[in-house]
């Protein structure tokens, strides 16, 4: 194969790899995985989404503000973009008691977790009594 012609397939590889990367950074919530834990929420970032356990005894409505929401921002996107395998109708926005809005997936309020500093750490996942948790579309279940 001349040089020509690899410097064209090199060319195209790189175009074809780098449509795929711009088409999954327009995801407002993706999937990712964990050898050990299994398929979770992401946000457009990449980084982890997690549900409070205690907010699934407030029906929906996120019981963590002040100190808590500093160490968990709650997550939100306007427009929720999902890849085939994620349904948008799992997901709603609810207005917090601060006024500021919070994405919520099948009921239950998104946040990020603070320990976190790059796209893929799990560092909030089992944190404070085992209360917050990664969100598996398949295993999470609806609050209302």
């Amino acid at each position: 194969m001349s040089r020509s012609n690899k410097l064209v397939l090199l060319f195209l590889a790189v175009s074809i790899l780098s449509i795929s990367a711009l088409a999954e950074g327009n995801y407002s919530v993706n999937l990712s995985a964990d050898k050990f834990l299994g398929n979770y929420l992401v946000n457009q970032s990449g980084f982890t989404l997690y549900y409070f356990s205690d907010d699934g005894s407030a029906s929906g409505v996120s019981t963590c503000y002040d100190d808590c929401a500093s160490k968990w921002p709650p997550f939100y996107a306007e427009t929720i973009t999902v890849p085939d395998s994620l349904r948008t109708s799992d997901f709603a926005a609810i207005t917090r008691t601060d006024g500021s809005k919070q994405t919520t997936f099948k009921g239950w309020p998104l946040y990020l977790s603070s320990r976190d500093q790059a796209s893929g750490d799990l560092f909030g996942n089992g944190r404070e009594d085992n209360l917050w948790h990664i969100v598996d579309p398949q295993e999470q279940p609806q609050l209302f």
